[in-house]
């Protein structure tokens, strides 16, 4: 997994084989597909392996808060969001999957992704839609290292 991981985080999904990862784990091909139906359910269950990460970090973040304030505990799972795609190769797997889910298993994966994230979190609509938007937002800004840059439009980005 953490070498198909860092395989398709560099190239995408339509850009890696299942050679290329084999290559990076040091394994057969015969024995990735023991393990994984084909590339699709490869890819399918690192998104699976993503989601699962995301709600880890956010069960581990909640448990932390002290309190009920709902401003307290949405900025402990901000910041355990912010913490998780912190890890590069996370971050990629999800804009990669998002970029993907016209692939049909891929897509299946992507939505249970989200699904699982809504109803873990199971705040109101308008929290749920904020949450989504600013941790959207903070993939992008990642991903194309505005958070490196020191210009007017990338301030406004980071908030």
């Amino acid at each position: 997994m953490s070498a198909a991981i860092k395989t398709f985080a560099v190239w995408g999904y339509y850009g890696t084989s299942t050679m290329d990862v084999v290559k990076v784990a040091g394994i057969s091909q015969g024995y990735l597909y023991r393990l994984f139906p084909d590339k699709d359910g490869l890819f399918a269950a690192l998104i699976d392996h993503c989601s699962n990460v995301l709600r880890e970090a956010a069960a581990a973040a909640v448990a932390k808060v002290a309190t009920t304030d709902q401003e307290a505990v949405f900025a402990a799972l901000s910041s355990s969001y912010e913490d998780v795609i912190a890890d590069r190769d996370v971050l990629m797997i999800l804009m990669h999957g998002n970029c993907t889910a016209v692939e049909p298993v891929i897509g299946e994966a992507v939505r249970a992704c989200y699904a699982k994230q809504v109803k873990y979190i199971g705040a109101s609509d308008g929290q749920l839609r904020r949450y989504f938007a600013d941790a959207l937002l903070g993939n992008v800004v990642l991903a194309v290292g505005a958070d490196t840059v020191d210009t007017p439009w990338a301030r406004m980005l980071r908030g």
